[in-house]
């Protein structure tokens, strides 16, 4: 009784703080003459990337009382760019565009004069090409967040990130500074990482609002039902998977098993690939299920959401040898997975190693995990379906073809229908030892695919009464 009596006042008096302190509306919205003091925010990601870059920074910007239409992402095609050549000058001027288009709309809406702009990587080139094309949309921007990407200066209040820990080779292609503009290097990350991590959304807050955030964490709204959408896509274009539907279940979190047989919600994909809001329950786990036309379901699963979230991305592969998925042996009595994070996996520094064990199997190691390979994504499948793994077989193509992704000989027996679990433990590096665990049915790859979405964050672990992962 004591306890229960502890837990009721903790639970009341976080939902008081937050409500009055946190709130991602303010309760001065009511009041007509009242306006939000800052910028809206637009996040362009970079190589390979997407809006899910930004997901974890938007929520630590509304757990700091920013709208929620205050934030926004710009995305667009990388494969029309090819890594350390000449840019695409017709589709830059497309991606410009769409970009002039989506600062006039958070305008029009939120009654701002100007734009606060973060850029990574790759988005980094296009963004100075953008702010540098006319003093107009210069004039747009009051500041830049550059994250380890291009060192020029594109002449507007720019804070460059760097990301301290990236690979020599990566180090390598330029200065990690930029002239006249606020420099930081953040410790102990490498090139993702520098720009979904707690340390550097400390900087981007600070450089925007200038005084530090209230708090650096996602915190748990403090009600039941929080809202959730996003895009379902093909990846890396970031085209909507248009003609398939998406569907979300409930699910056991022991099991991965749905509690019932049909979706809480159902939607109809068009070619801008927008989703939702799903009134979601807070702390619950759920499934996606992306139904194409080739009516190959596509399931993600993902650790329990305790804020709203609009930038959840269901990323996909075409159909096809220019799809991923076409090179994965499949077998009727194998699963394939696919495990990402927005935060690098380590396999080659020690004690400072990331753990990832799949079904009690550890695949994370120096030869598929190298930091030099700055792995976010790993493949886990029966490399040529012989039901034998093979830890350390590096695969060449087409994972080591480019950064950011790994493939794993991991034999994963499973089902069609699902006869078990497929247990997915992630210990992260600098977590002290806390654990990251989902568990998803063990479907057969030559009928479905599975993607599992690990939080490149970890907090909240052990709250009384509820919110625990």
């Amino acid at each position: 009784m004591r306890r229960l009596a502890y837990c009721s006042m903790i639970t009341l008096l976080v939902a008081m703080l937050i409500g009055v302190c946190f709130s991602s509306t303010p309760a001065s919205a009511s009041n007509p003459k009242w306006k939000f003091p800052y910028n809206p925010i637009i996040f362009v990601h970079g190589f390979e990337g997407s809006g899910q870059q930004f997901e974890s920074q938007a929520m630590r910007f509304t757990s700091n009382g920013y709208p929620q239409n205050y934030i926004a992402v710009l995305e667009y095609d990388t494969t029309q760019f090819t890594p350390g050549g000449p840019p695409p000058t017709a589709y830059l001027a497309q991606v410009w565009a769409n970009l002039d288009q989506l600062i006039a709309t958070l305008l029009s809406e939120t009654g701002a004069s100007q734009v606060d702009i973060l850029a990574h990587s790759l988005g980094t080139s296009v963004m100075y090409g953008y702010l540098t094309s006319s003093s107009a949309r210069a004039a747009s921007v009051a500041h830049y967040v550059n994250i380890d990407g291009q060192a020029n200066n594109p002449g507007v209040p720019t804070l460059a990130l760097w990301a301290e820990a990236d690979p020599p080779a990566f180090q390598a292609m330029g200065p990690r500074s930029m002239p006249n503009a606020t420099n930081v290097t953040i410790p102990g990350v490498t090139h993702v990482e520098c720009a979904t991590c707690a340390a550097s959304f400390l900087q981007m807050y600070e450089f925007f609002t200038g005084h530090a955030p209230k708090t650096t964490d996602i915190l748990p709204e403090p009600w039941d039902h929080i809202w959730l959408a996003g895009r379902a896509l093909l990846f890396p274009q970031n085209m909507g998977v248009a003609g398939s539907t998406v569907q979300i279940y409930r699910v056991n979190s022991h099991t991965g098993a749905r509690f019932q047989n049909n979706p809480e919600a159902t939607y109809a994909i068009d070619a801008t690939g927008n989703w939702g809001p799903f009134k979601a329950k807070a702390g619950g786990h759920y499934e996606f299920v992306i139904v194409p036309t080739d009516n190959t379901p596509i399931h993600f699963y993902y650790e329990p959401f305790i804020r709203s979230d609009y930038l959840v991305r269901l990323l996909t592969s075409p159909a096809g040898p220019t799809g991923i998925d076409y090179w994965l042996d499949k077998s009727d009595h194998q699963s394939n997975v696919v495990i990402s994070r927005n935060r690098e996996f380590w396999g080659d520094q020690g004690i400072d190693n990331d753990i990832l064990a799949i079904n009690g199997v550890d695949v994370v190691n120096a030869a598929i995990c190298p930091l030099s390979k700055l792995v976010t994504t790993i493949f886990a499948y029966d490399f040529q379906a012989d039901g034998v793994s093979n830890l350390n077989q590096i695969i060449p193509l087409p994972f080591f073809a480019s950064y950011f992704l790994t493939g794993v000989d991991l034999y994963i027996p499973g089902a069609n229908p699902p006869n078990g679990r497929i247990r997915l433990v992630l210990m992260p590096r600098g977590g002290d030892g806390k654990l990251q665990v989902l568990n998803v049915p063990n479907w057969a790859s030559t009928t479905d695919r599975i993607l599992v979405q690990f939080n490149d964050f970890l907090q909240w672990e052990d709250i009384p009464c509820g919110y625990r992962w």
